[in-house]
């Protein structure tokens, strides 16, 4: 056969197959456009459609050293077991865990919560210096400042994180306790990002 011939629309076709190669067929029959097709998967995922990115939130004393935990991943290079048992993992984005402090400790509107640094970024994987601001404010503060936190930071509106209180009290809980360890260990906070 030449250009332009074949075997006609339709023929040679599979009941219930699309015509569009990687396009499935809808309930009523008719093929799937790839945009309902992508927002049904996001549906049934859960969470919006984000791919599963990790946070790892721990401490270094310096940039270099942070920069060089993604190759290494061993807590004894840092000095200390920020990275490893101490440190903490979540879904949370760094810029939302910035927020939530800022915001609901320190009454910080959400458009004047500072940028985080780059230390590194490589395809797989980044990594992230938050300011001091966002760990040092959850050291001298008690359960009653920890609850209206929560409370304030499930009530802003246009934000991203988690909505309910209790959710936000418990991480803001883990949050404390991350900023005694690096107090303790002298320190910064760092957060790494992988798929």
């Amino acid at each position: 056969m030449g250009p332009g011939q074949g075997t006609g629309a339709g023929q040679g076709m599979v009941p219930g197959q699309s015509t569009v190669p990687g396009l499935g067929m809808g309930s009523n029959g008719v093929p799937e456009s790839v945009d309902r097709r992508v927002e049904r998967l996001r549906a049934a995922s859960g969470n919006g459609g984000r791919v599963g990115v990790t946070y790892k939130y721990f401490g270094a004393p310096d940039g270099a050293t942070a920069a060089r935990v993604p190759i290494s991943m061993r807590p004894e290079e840092l000095g200390g077991d920020e990275l490893g048992m101490n440190g903490m993992f979540t879904k949370i984005k760094p810029e939302t865990m910035a927020a939530m402090v800022l915001t609901g400790i320190e009454g910080v509107p959400l458009n004047k919560v500072p940028p985080l640094e780059l230390v590194v970024l490589h395809p797989d994987y980044a990594v992230v210096k938050l300011p001091m601001t966002v760990v040092d404010p959850l050291r001298g503060i008690g359960e009653e400042a920890v609850g209206a936190a929560a409370f304030i930071w499930s009530t802003v509106p246009d934000r991203g994180g988690p909505r309910d209180a209790y959710n936000v009290y418990q991480l803001l809980h883990e949050w404390q306790d991350f900023s005694h360890r690096l107090h303790e260990a002298g320190h910064q906070p760092y957060c790494l990002v992988w798929p």
